[in-house]
This record gives structure tokens, sequence and C-alpha cells, in this order.
């Protein structure tokens, strides 16, 4: 699935800030924020270059609209609420994040973690955009967090850095190459909450 979550649109059916927002969400996903200029997000986008900087004050507050996006369609629609529909109960939920993320890495087209890509783009930690993918990060581990204090942890922060490890791990193995890292993840994550007392 091309930079998953991304809806594809007809030329004259959106908004030029929509156009522009769509095409760069692909090509951010796809490529990274650095190698793509804006001048290719203009061309994919079929827009012209006023458009965008009309929209948009800078390549890096596009980046910014990126990952705003990037949350929405990733974190919320799809990471969150297929969690949610899957698993009854907070254990459940949480080993669901690695059956779904075993069907994403298997997709031809997998294109890992932006936030994560995104900020090791970005060293500079006084970064707008640095700091907006740290922020986007701790969202992902804010469900975790839920998930652990509804399951009973006794350190539910804890135990969320804990299991986003396994995620953000699971994530760079399977841009490594492996075809079965989340589900290694899965089993390291149950061998957690049997050791966290969270184990049905």
């Amino acid at each position: 699935m091309a930079a998953h979550g991304a809806q594809p649109v007809p030329g004259g059916a959106a908004s030029g800030r929509e156009r522009v927002e769509r095409a760069a969400y692909d090509l951010f996903s796809r490529r990274g924020v650095r190698a793509v200029g804006v001048d290719t997000v203009i061309s994919e986008a079929n827009v012209a270059k006023m458009t965008l900087y009309r929209n948009f004050d800078s390549k890096d507050d596009l980046i910014l609209a990126f990952l705003r996006r990037r949350e929405e369609l990733w974190t919320k629609d799809w990471v969150r609420a297929e969690a949610t529909r899957r698993g009854n109960t907070p254990r459940e939920r949480l080993l669901a994040i690695f059956e779904i993320f075993d069907e994403w890495f298997r997709e031809p087209d997998f294109e890992g973690c932006a936030f994560i890509t995104t900020m090791l783009e970005f060293a500079d930690r006084s970064s707008q955009v640095r700091q907006a993918s740290v922020a986007h990060l701790a969202e992902i581990r804010a469900f975790l967090r839920e998930l652990a204090t509804a399951a009973g942890a006794p350190d539910p922060d804890g135990f969320a850095r804990q299991w986003h490890i396994l995620m953000k791990g699971s994530i760079i193995a399977a841009g490594e190459g492996d075809p079965e890292a989340a589900l290694r993840a899965r089993e390291l994550g149950q061998l957690l909450l049997r050791e966290r007392g969270m184990s049905d």
C-alpha cells in the first residue's frame, strides 16, 4: 500500500493545498523528507509553485503538515483504530499492534516509520521538525500508556516506553529485510506481559 494510509485523489478533485499535502505525503513517506525537493512535490501535485508557497511558508512548514497528516492516518486511523477493533482487552490490543505490523511489513511497498526517519534526518535538537517528530512519537506512547493503565501495569509509562521500543525495533528490523520482525517482537511482548503480571 503506497505511503500507508494515503488515499489517491483525482487531479481536479481537491484544493491546491490538499493536492500538495497528498503529494508530499506520498513522496516524503517513500523517500524521506530530505531527499525530496519542493519542485518534485509541485510536479507530483500538478500545481503552480505559487500554490505551494501560498499555503506553506517553507519546506519545513510542509514537512510539519506531512507529520500531522501521518499522525492522523497512521497513528490514529490505522494503528489505534485497528488495534482497538481487533482486541477486546488492553492486553489483546497491545499484541494486535504486532499483528497489524506483520501485515504492514509484508507489503511490497513497506515504507517504515516516517516519524523515526524524519527525526533522524534532522540532527539539530532545536529543529522544529525534529521536535515535531519526537512529539508525534510521544503520541504513540500515550496510546500505549492508556492501554498499560487499563491493563493494570504498575508503571504504565515505563511499560509504554518498553513496548514502544519493541515497536520501533521491529520496524527497523523489517526495514533491514526481516519478514518475521513483527512476530518476533510479539513473542517478546508476551514475555514482557508475563513478567509484568499482565498475562491472561
